[in-house]
């Protein structure tokens, strides 16, 4: 069986703490990021899928320059966010579980329709 796809909208997850992420976007992505890679690499859990899996962080924006690691893939949205989220999900979601991490209402009901389950940022979070 081929790994689960977990896409996170980091702009989402990030924007769910307040912990001064609109100062320096980018470093919140690259904190998110680096958290992520450290799970996976100990050997999870994500949420409450546990490795292997296939971990894809979608930025946009000011942090469109944060780059890969070991483990965790990441994709700059060369516009929205969510429709490039909806791209990850249509491309690469056939015959495996989808799950996107998100509370966006819209993009969760657009994911939802190809397939994907949704959940908010305290499950990835937890």
């Amino acid at each position: 069986m081929t790994a689960p796809l977990v896409v996170v909208d980091v702009a989402n997850v990030i924007g769910s703490r307040p912990d001064g992420w609109w100062r320096d976007r980018a470093a919140a992505a690259t904190r998110l990021r680096d958290e992520l890679a450290a799970t996976m690499a100990a050997g999870g859990p994500i949420g409450d899928l546990t490795p292997p899996l296939d971990l894809v962080l979608v930025v946009e924006g000011r942090a469109g320059g944060v780059g890969p690691v070991p483990g965790v893939e990441v994709l700059s949205a060369a516009r929205s966010g969510d429709d490039a989220i909806v791209e990850v999900v249509r491309d690469r979601g056939a015959d495996r579980p989808v799950l996107v991490v998100t509370a966006d209402r819209e993009l969760r009901g657009r994911v939802a329709a190809l397939g994907a389950t949704a959940h908010g940022p305290r499950w990835l979070r937890r």
